[in-house]
């Protein structure tokens, strides 16, 4: 037996399916045939992928650039016999990789969650039998019977169908139970829109069924995505990009010089041995130690923040990519929206009435032209909020605080419409109890029920207005008197609902004979009284207006990718505001079949300018979040269900929802909003700019430092002079002043207007050019004052060697010190921040200047830095160099951008 092609199963007629299958509907598989089977297509599971191992995870931690540095000073110092340094540096190294290890390694939950869904007990028929079996048993061919609660165990084509509808709203995106029929369809059916199938993982809400298994483990719909998930590549971000590329240009950097130092050295002349030293102590100055750890705990910090606003981080270089996001692509059902069926508009007695609020909760009130109403004195409205809550079968409970619906969210919308005009279920059901019922089929369209009311018998009807308007002979007035019907007022009060996006329902009654206590179909096909219209939609979720509103106000581009249909799609893509191109007036969209037609080469301009995509693939989303990769955007994407786990993967951050997200998007996702609101996204992007902020003031704080070292030790050793400082001297003002000044930075207040900017261009480099001028600057004032100490001291002074280099390198630090402040913002003076709104800076410069004065005169620090005291001449000579680089920043800053730039902007 050959399994026939995977997107045909829906086209087959039934026969020939069973003829495909080899099986015979009434006694199902032999249990010989099941075990020959078994062997033949093995397991109903998906296949676990081979996970890396933990220690090569740990190990992967130290494969980066920036590490590469700090095991070349480790050594360096470990050769020098500085052995407290080495242990210290080397310290740095490991913590770095744990914490990177903590955060970043991230189990592969997704197929582990994938292969759960599939684990159920199912009722099959074999031999001629019914047997409950373990879902991991089904074979091809094996008959399935499914009722209400089942979950499908097995990709299934159905052959007999009864009232059946399954929630695929994770697979596909589609937010309300799918009808379910026998019937073959057209070969081009999209995936959504196959109701002959039922897939592995998606739950029966009502009804029952047969089908036959025709795909199971990988091969199911189920394990196709889990397939996707395994091929989406794991992009980095662009703050690990840039630093990779910066410490690349930094290690080339640091080697180039040391060597051409030795060279240079060697070729005047110089001792070879002392030249090495001299291009030792040149690597060790230009080494930037505290950059890695800096980098890490940035990111933590930006974690912790992030998680008092309900974003969880699974991967620490998610917190910049947020910052730095220029596209958000955002999943409808339970992202956007509430997710719960919500009337918004009923047609009654000839009026328009409109629903406040959203959701299952009932508060909200309806009003007629802008006021509220009571149901009382309006007899057609309280009717058709009967019909309603009485035809119905749904209820809402409350679980952990949430309302959930047991049924139906169709009907759930109908019951809580009821409950804010003042109609509520019990009391209704209590004063007016069925009889019977007609449930609900996708042949028919429509449910019915039979009550015992007060004033005798009657019957209520509820379904799609063109199988019940034409069954309808009058209408009830607004007056609650039976009226003459006006199906063209009907009509158009439709056509305006459906415009909007609701999905409109019908409400009908008949007055019957006492005598009738059970109810037929004939019963309701003449003879009815129209009682109104009900619209309804799964409403837009009021933060996320206000949230995707900033995002857009912030340069970033929102788009929605459901699977649910394009005129919904569109409808609630208004309600929120997004913003693409507009075509006959409408906003832009495209359905999955429309995207079928767009070729690989035109699909990137298409996604740029397209807001809207709708009944969209899995397969499709991972190409539309590809395509607007391919044009340098940075791209998060948002979602829930199964069908985005694929494009969370891809996306250069994924982003799920943690209440109503599924496992498998949790697991591929690198960020969980832990209130599933779009708007913990906005406060997010806004913490990831301030990280990537505040990551880029150490780094432009720190530079001059490693730069100044550089050219102090390159000038001497051009010019044959002694040495300024010596290699251990510098690495105790890297180490120190990396832990006591620069991860000061890192508590650095957000500066306003951080959405009031457009996003960081991704190919912007990490040193911009005003940056890399300043950065120049810097160095070149503490390599002019480095100098004019060192030989003022020597000269005029006669201070000793180890005097003149424990002044210089106090001037370097000093020079630190005052720059830190300016570096509190890399635009605005630091008087306009307020001197004191980072505490953590002024303890650090103090404990700093106190650490500076163990150095210079502790005779322990003097024996072990080769230090001595100086006296107090030095420190003015030593703080007017670095009262002079403050005033000299802070002038630059107000002669390149005065006024000019918006608060917090990174100067370009």
């Amino acid at each position: 037996m050959k399994i026939h092609d995977h997107n045909q199963w829906h086209h087959v007629p039934t026969e020939e399916v069973l003829q495909f299958l080899d099986v015979d509907l009434t006694t199902g598989l032999s249990i010989d045939e099941v075990e020959r089977r078994r062997r033949q297509f093995g397991p109903n599971r998906v296949t676990a992928r081979r996970t890396t191992p933990v220690w090569l995870k740990f190990m992967q931690q130290f494969n980066q650039p920036l590490v590469y540095i700090l095991l070349l000073a480790v050594g360096v110092t470990a050769f020098l016999g500085e052995w407290v340094d080495s242990s210290v540096i080397f310290g740095v190294v490991i913590i770095n990789a744990i914490v990177g290890f903590l955060q970043e390694a991230k189990a592969e939950k997704a197929i582990e969650a994938l292969a759960k869904m599939v684990a159920t007990e199912t009722t099959v028929r074999r031999g001629g039998r019914k047997v409950r079996v373990h879902s991991e048993q089904l074979v091809p061919g094996d008959v399935v019977l499914l009722q209400s609660g089942d979950r499908v165990p097995a990709d299934l084509r159905f052959f007999r169908v009864r009232n059946l509808h399954a929630d695929e709203s994770a697979l596909t995106g589609e937010s309300l139970p799918v009808a379910k029929q026998a019937d073959a369809l057209a070969l081009d059916t999209i995936l959504a829109e196959r109701r002959n199938l039922a897939y592995a993982g998606t739950l029966v809400t009502s009804g029952q069924a047969e089908g036959v298994v025709w795909a199971i483990g990988d091969q199911t719909e189920t394990g196709r995505i889990s397939r996707l998930i395994s091929s989406a590549v794991e992009l980095s971000t662009p703050l690990t990009r840039k630093i990779a590329q910066f410490s690349q240009l930094v290690l080339w950097v640091i080697l180039a010089l040391a060597a051409g130092t030795f060279a240079l050295g060697v070729a005047r002349g110089a001792p070879p041995a002392e030249m090495f030293m001299a291009a030792v102590a040149l690597a060790v100055g230009a080494i930037p130690e505290g950059l890695p750890a800096a980098v890490t705990i940035v990111l933590a910090i930006g974690v912790s923040r992030m998680a008092k606003r309900q974003a969880i981080i699974r991967k620490l270089p998610a917190v910049e990519t947020l910052g730095s996001t220029t596209v958000i692509c955002s999943d409808k059902t339970g992202t956007l929206t509430e997710n719960q069926m919500t009337v918004r508009e009923i047609y009654a007695g000839g009026r328009g009435y409109e629903l406040t609020g959203s959701g299952y909760e009932p508060a909200g009130e309806l009003r007629l032209g802008g006021v509220a109403v009571e149901t009382s004195a309006h007899p057609a409205l309280r009717e058709c909020l009967l019909a309603g809550v009485l035809c119905n079968e749904s209820q809402l409970v409350r679980e952990e605080g949430r309302l959930k619906v047991q049924g139906d969210p169709t009907e759930a919308a109908l019951v809580v419409a009821a409950e804010k005009g003042g109609v509520l279920r019990a009391d209704a059901h209590g004063l007016t109890p069925v009889l019977d019922t007609i449930p609900f089929e996708s042949e028919h369209m429509f449910r019915a029920t039979l009550h015992e009311a007060r004033s005798g018998r009657v019957i209520y009807k509820v379904g799609a207005l063109e199988r019940l308007l034409e069954r309808c002979t009058d209408a009830l007035g607004a007056a609650g008197t039976v009226v003459p019907l006006d199906r063209e007022a009907v009509l158009r009060a439709a056509e305006s609902m459906a415009a909007g996006g609701l999905r409109v329902l019908a409400l009908a009654r008949r007055q019957v004979e006492a005598r009738h206590d059970r109810l037929e179909h004939a019963h309701v096909a003449a003879g009815l009284t129209f009682l109104g219209l009900q619209g309804m939609m799964d409403p837009p979720r009021a933060a996320a207006i206000t949230a995707v509103q900033r995002c857009q106000q912030a340069g970033i581009a929102v788009k929605m990718i459901t699977g649910d249909h394009l005129v919904t799609a569109r409808a609630i893509a208004g309600k929120i505001g997004l913003k693409g191109e507009v075509q006959n007036g409408q906003l832009a969209a495209l359905s999955g079949r429309e995207l079928e037609q767009v070729s690989d080469e035109n699909l990137p301009a298409v996604a740029e300018r397209t807001a809207v995509f709708a009944r969209v693939a899995p397969e499709q989303k991972l190409r539309l979040v590809r395509a607007l990769q391919s044009r340098g955007h940075v791209v998060a994407m948002t979602g829930d269900g199964v069908n985005d786990a694929p494009a969370l993967k891809q996306a250069d951050i994924g982003v799920a929802m943690g209440i109503t997200g599924t496992d498998v998007a949790k697991g591929a996702a690198a960020m969980i909003l832990t209130d599933d609101n779009f708007a913990s996204i906005e406060a997010a992007v806004e913490e990831g700019r301030g990280v990537f902020d505040n990551l880029t003031k150490f780094i432009v704080w720190t530079l001059p430092t490693n730069a100044g070292e550089a050219m102090v030790l390159l000038t001497a050793i051009l010019f044959g002079t002694v040495l300024p400082a010596l290699p251990v001297q510098l690495l105790w003002i890297n180490m120190m002043t990396a832990l006591l000044l620069g991860l000061m930075l890192v508590f650095e207040p957000k500066e306003s207007g951080l959405m009031a900017r457009p996003p960081r261009d991704p190919k912007t480099p990490l040193l911009t050019f005003a940056l890399f001028m300043r950065t120049g600057l810097v160095s070149l004032i503490i390599l002019a004052g480095s100098f004019w100490v060192f030989f003022w001291e020597l000269t005029t002074q006669g201070a000793t060697e180890a005097e003149a280099r424990t002044a210089v390198i106090n001037v370097i630090v000093l020079v630190e010190v005052a720059y830190l402040f300016s570096c509190r913002s890399l635009t605005r003076s630091v008087y306009a921040l307020g001197l004191f709104t980072n505490r953590w800076a002024i303890a650090g410069s103090l404990a700093m200047l106190g650490a500076q004065l163990l150095f210079t005169y502790a005779p322990a620090m003097n024996a072990l830095f080769h230090t001595a005291p100086i006296g107090a001449g030095t420190w003015l000579r030593i703080a007017a160099v670095a009262g002079a680089a403050f005033v000299a920043v802070e002038l630059e800053k107000w002669i390149r951008f005065g006024g000019r730039r918006s608060a917090g902007a990174i100067p370009s």
